[in-house]
C-alpha cells in the first residue's frame, strides 16, 4: 500500500494547490508525520486514511491505488470512451485486447491534439516516428511469427533483429525531447483537472496508461 498511497496522497496535495503546513494542519496531524506518510517513510492507519479521503473528495481505493476511478468504479472496457469508433473504425477483438485498444488509441489521440494545439511540427513528427517504430515491429515480429515471408520489408531481418528500428526510435525520442526544450510557447496544463475538463472519457485512458506503466516500472525495481 504505502508506495501507491504516498505517491496518491502528495499529486492530491499539489492538486488542491495547498502547502503541507495547511494540509496537515486541517487533517488534524504535524506537518513532519504529513510528509513522512506522502514520502512513504511511514504508514498511516485507517482513520488518517479516511480523514484523507474525505479532504481530497476521493475514494479509499483510489487512494490506496486500486483503481484510477476517484469514485471507486473500476475501469473495464466498456467503461472507457474508443476514440476509435469516430470515424466508423470499430475493431473486435477479446475483452482484453479491445480494453487495450483503447487506452492506446485515446491517450494516442490526446497526446497529438496537445502537441497539435502546440504546433510545434519537430514533435508532432518525431512522435509520429517514435509510435510508428514501435507499431512496426510489434506488427513484424507477428507477420514474422505468422509465417510471412519477411523479404517483403526493405528493412531486413537481420537488421530488425540487431535493433535497428529500436536505434530510430531513440533518435526519435531524442529530436522529441529536443523539440520540446527548444519550445517556446506556452505548454499546454497536464493536470488531471485540465485533461478531464478537456478531454472528457479520454482523459481515464491517459490516467490508465500511466498507472499501468508506473506499475510495471516498478517491478524492475524490486
Amino acid at each position: 500500500m504505502r508506495e501507491d498511497f504516498a505517491r496518491t496522497l502528495s499529486l492530491l496535495r499539489q492538486e488542491k494547490g495547498v502547502s503541507q503546513r495547511k494540509a496537515a494542519a486541517e487533517l488534524g496531524i504535524s506537518q513532519a508525520l504529513l510528509s513522512h506518510y506522502e514520502n512513504g517513510v511511514r504508514e498511516p492507519g485507517l482513520n488518517f486514511v479516511t480523514r484523507a479521503c474525505d479532504y481530497y473528495h476521493v475514494s479509499a481505493d483510489f487512494m490506496l491505488g486500486r483503481t484510477l476511478s476517484r469514485d471507486g468504479a473500476i475501469i473495464v472496457s466498456e467503461d472507457v470512451y474508443d476514440a476509435s469508433q469516430e470515424k466508423g473504425n470499430v475493431l473486435k477483438g477479446s475483452i482484453m485486447a479491445t480494453l487495450q485498444k483503447k487506452l492506446t488509441v485515446n491517450t494516442t489521440c490526446v497526446l497529438f491534439d496537445l502537441l497539435g494545439k502546440m504546433g510545434e511540427r519537430k514533435a508532432i513528427t518525431a512522435a509520429g516516428a517514435y509510435l510508428s517504430g514501435a507499431l512496426y515491429q510489434l506488427m513484424r515480429l507477428l507477420y514474422r511469427a505468422s509465417g510471412g515471408n519477411e523479404s517483403y520489408f526493405s528493412t531486413s531481418a537481420a537488421d530488425l533483429d540487431r535493433g535497428l528500428v529500436s536505434a530510430d526510435m531513440m533518435l526519435a525520442r531524442a529530436q522529441y525531447a529536443a523539440a520540446l526544450d527548444g519550445y517556446e510557447g506556452e505548454m499546454p496544463n497536464l493536470s488531471d483537472a485540465a485533461l478531464a475538463e478537456q478531454y472528457p472519457g479520454l482523459s481515464q485512458s491517459v490516467a490508465q496508461v500511466f498507472h499501468t506503466t508506473d506499475e510495471r516500472v516498478g517491478e524492475l525495481n524490486r
